[in-house]
């Protein structure tokens, strides 16, 4: 029988590297509740149709997709903002805004595996809907910086742009549709000269082309001298210089609030997904060439869901990319409980006493095991050692009489007879 290996692009966690997921998913859900976002959970499989509306060419090729039972056309979600428009479109039509919705889970893409990217991964989703003011994307800004701070990640960056700024020269240049999205695809994987081939066999103007050409190569820290040169590489498209304004606007909010980002300013940045309008950015470590998080700006979504105009701003964070960031940068960030004890009865007969040592300790809030192997004592201890526990709470007849037990420290490799009322003292939880 052949040995069996997991699906190409699907992975498992092991117990170290589950808990630090995990510990990185709790982390999202306490920025959720300090930022006033509430939880929502959506379905892992959609219609192909919802998914496939406005997510770019490039996310559609990518999609698992499949016909159910039903001979319905479904696919498992590539991402979570479609199924939060959605719902926004439908069941939360009537409700008061801002919506500040929250939700982390798998998404699917059928991506070729390499490091940090797989074919099944896990995000964080932050939706900010029904503000089409420069506060609601600054928040977002600021809120991921909160994530990848409580994360413990040590460094880390912030890229930032505005796709209003070319979807307005393109728009002005009258170029089509599918022209303006092939060429945003391709300046998203940096493939300018094919995405300037594409401008201009759409028919662009030379201007349009020269402005393009010096907007790619402009990037800095400086917000002030970057947006100002922005302005000037645009200037013949007002509706550019009004996204380059609206981005000037969110930038100086941030950095006037004393909230401490990391920012370079790219003026030729492109995000794949078709649906974003304004502000765009990704969160990203100079060890990884991969983002840890992305988002931006999307007003019309809502609408192709036949909902309300609903301006809205979202970000999603890759939870397995925080984690390998974290391990690239040798950050211990998932903290165990305090104490972590093993109860060991010397014999068959105080099996019951030692379940009843572990109760108790765990209604402390004590990582508690009872040895269940039916170990000599020699070779219990030796196996908690090797398993990293703390104490081992040892039930012997003669001690129970006296009202006690002992109490080995694996650490100090000391033990001591403790009276049953001082357990918890014993081992210092409290």
């Amino acid at each position: 029988m052949s040995e069996f290996k997991t699906v190409r692009g699907m992975r498992d966690f092991l117990p170290e590297e589950a808990k630090t997921m995990r510990y990185i998913e709790n982390t999202t859900r306490k920025v959720a509740e300090l930022y006033g976002f509430k939880e929502i959970i959506t379905p892992v499989v959609e219609s192909y149709e919802l998914l496939a509306a406005k997510s770019g060419e490039e996310v559609r090729s990518r999609m698992f997709a499949f016909k159910d039972l039903g001979d319905r056309q479904i696919a498992l979600r590539p991402e979570f903002t479609a199924s939060v428009a959605r719902l926004v479109a439908t069941t939360l039509r009537n409700e008061p805004r801002p919506f500040r919705l929250f939700s982390v889970g798998s998404v699917y893409r059928y991506d070729e595996p390499q490091k940090g990217r797989y074919r099944e991964f896990w995000q964080s989703n932050y939706e900010l809907m029904g503000s089409n003011r420069a506060e609601a994307d600054a928040e977002i800004l600021m809120l991921t910086n909160s994530l990848m701070e409580k994360a413990g990640l040590k460094s880390y960056a912030f890229k930032v742009g505005h796709v209003g700024v070319l979807r307005s020269m393109f728009k002005q240049e009258k170029l089509n549709e599918k022209a303006q999205n092939q060429a945003m695809q391709l300046m998203d994987k940096k493939l300018y000269d094919d995405a300037f081939n594409v401008i201009r066999e759409a028919g662009a103007s030379t201007q349009c082309l020269d402005g393009l050409n010096q907007l790619v190569k402009l990037r800095g820290t400086e917000i002030v001298d970057v947006v100002a040169k922005m302005k000037e590489c645009v200037k013949d498209y007002e509706q550019s210089i009004n996204a380059v304004e609206n981005l000037s606007e969110i930038l100086n909010l941030v950095s006037q609030c004393g909230c401490k980002i990391n920012i370079i300013v790219d003026a030729g940045f492109a995000r794949g997904l078709e649906y974003y309008t304004g502000m765009i950015f990704e969160v990203f470590v100079p060890d990884l060439d991969i983002a840890l998080g992305g988002g931006g700006r999307y007003d019309r979504l809502i609408e192709l869901f036949g909902g309300e105009s609903t301006p809205a701003v979202g970000v999603a964070h890759g939870i397995d990319r925080i984690m390998l960031a974290l391990q690239e940068q040798k950050v211990k960030s998932a903290k165990g409980p305090e104490r972590r004890v093993v109860v060991i009865p010397i014999n068959e007969k105080l099996r019951v006493e030692a379940l009843k040592f572990a109760c108790m300790l765990r209604e402390a809030g004590v990582s508690t095991e009872v040895e269940v192997m039916g170990r000599k004592m020699a070779k219990a201890l030796e196996d908690a050692d090797k398993r990293g526990m703390d104490f081992a709470l040892i039930v012997g007849e003669k001690e129970l009489k006296e009202g006690a037990v002992v109490i080995k420290d694996l650490k100090e490799r000391e033990q001591n007879t403790v009276q049953i009322e001082k357990i918890l003292e014993a081992i210092k939880i409290q």
